[in-house]
């Protein structure tokens, strides 16, 4: 077993696996409403190299957490079969962040393959900011699949929401006490520089003390038991409990020192950061025949250079030039 360790003490154990850059939806802070040039199939990693790479990690790495991104994954013709051949005899967690659309058709089959939970993307409960958030009407579509996968027990089910200043900022309590009510467990991120336009704007983004303020001024919020660790999510205990509601404050509170993350693109590159600006190829490697030990030292080779902290608060910080889609989060 060799460890994905850094130069900075930490050691990666969670590996997001990014299945395509397609998307069903065009949410106006990820990508503009054209859509994007896509990557092409050959470049893909096959499903045997997913597979492959997934086992990899988990039986020499020390992955112990997998989830599968896109993209949206659930558009990954062969997802099913991914996630069976990646769990089979797996000691690792299997776990899907998807938009929820065509969940409602999958969940069943993606739990008897071996998938424990899923995230599901939604910043609202409202037909119409849903629309003008994702360019498109399919808001029922989200709110079946996320029923589905509760009665597939996929659970706990998780929803991740980005809060938009002028758009859905004034409705972040509604979309608690929605989740409360059905035992979702919701996520608040602060909006990052990731979309595709590269029209991100500090000034902009709602950040995680007013989402905090705001979900104060209808419940009451105390820190959440337990220790943090390694979770993105500062977690608070709403009205006492037992539901909470978690808020991912990447920009201005990160939590870099703690993380445990790495990410392999849907082309087999591996990604140190959401926010790198360089990657290591593992396809290449894998397509001129290397075995399994020269492909773990390749792997370990590029966690080891990790930076210590992703600098977005820094001024010399550029947006990396893969978009959200094209990397998976």
């Amino acid at each position: 077993m060799i460890a994905l360790r850094d130069r900075h003490g930490r050691t990666a154990t969670d590996l997001r696996v990014s299945l395509t850059d397609l998307c069903n939806l065009r949410c106006t802070y990820c990508m503009p409403a054209e859509g994007l040039a896509w990557m092409p199939r050959e470049e893909q990693l096959t499903d045997d190299e997913v597979v492959r790479l997934v086992r990899l990690g988990v039986d020499r790495l020390g992955i112990r957490e997998v989830r599968f991104t896109g993209g949206e994954p659930l558009l990954r013709r062969g997802l099913v079969d991914i996630v069976r051949r990646c769990a089979h005899d797996s000691a690792a967690e299997f776990s899907l962040t998807t938009n929820g659309i065509g969940l409602a058709r999958q969940a069943q089959a993606l739990a008897e393959a071996g998938l424990t939970r899923v995230n599901v993307s939604l910043d609202t409960v409202r037909r119409e900011t849903f629309r003008a958030l994702t360019l498109r009407d399919r808001l029922d579509d989200v709110v079946a699949g996320l029923a589905a996968a509760a009665q597939a027990g996929l659970a706990p089910v998780k929803i991740n929401a980005v809060l938009v200043r002028g758009v859905n900022d004034d409705q972040a309590s509604e979309l608690l006490s929605w989740c409360l009510e059905r035992d979702y467990h919701l996520r608040f991120i602060e909006q990052m520089p990731l979309d595709a336009q590269q029209g991100w704007r500090r000034s902009e983004m709602v950040t995680a003390a007013e989402i905090r303020e705001r979900l104060s001024l209808t419940h009451v919020l105390t820190p959440a038991p337990g220790e943090r660790g390694s979770a993105p999510a500062d977690l608070w205990t709403v009205d006492g409990g037992p539901g909470t509601v978690g808020v991912i404050a990447s920009v201005t509170e990160p939590f870099c020192g703690a993380c445990d993350r790495v990410r392999l693109t849907a082309d087999g590159q591996v990604r140190n950061c959401l926010f790198s600006t360089t990657e290591s190829d593992l396809r290449s490697a894998l397509r001129s025949g290397a075995d399994d030990a020269r492909i773990a030292e390749l792997w370990a080779a590029a966690v080891a250079s990790k930076l210590p902290g992703h600098g977005i608060n820094d001024p010399t910080f550029l947006q990396p030039p893969r978009p959200m889609s094209a990397i998976g989060g």
